[in-house]
């Protein structure tokens, strides 16, 4: 598994550069584009959360328009074709519980059979 750094909330990856002879990595799971990098590991982790507060005083600053935004918000689309949909949509009117219902049960079947 993917090694990834964690702090107030916000992950980033870890990437090795041979061209420039670094680490870097940027934060995951958001729009916005926030990139950092490092020598050592120490220095990378610093950076990393230097990054991360770099970014919430940022939106703080630009006022109540600019809300940080957080990492997956707990909504997704997912493209699934026309026949997996409509299977989909018969098993959860079936079991009497709505598609996301049966999306959620799905997710989280797989994540426990799965960690």
């Amino acid at each position: 598994m993917k090694d990834l750094l964690q702090y107030k909330g916000y992950y980033g990856s870890i990437e090795a550069s041979t061209e420039d002879n670094c680490l870097l990595g940027k934060l995951l799971f958001i729009r916005a584009l926030v990139n950092y990098e490092g020598q050592t590991v120490a220095e990378l982790q610093a950076a990393f959360r230097e990054a991360v507060d770099d970014y919430l005083e940022t939106c703080k600053a630009q006022g109540k328009g600019k809300e940080p935004e957080i990492p997956c918000k707990g909504s997704f689309n997912v493209r699934v074709g026309h026949e997996l949909h409509l299977a989909a949509s018969l098993a959860a009117n079936r079991r009497c519980i709505t598609l996301n219902d049966l999306t959620r049960q799905a997710l989280s079947d797989y994540l426990e059979q799965h960690a």
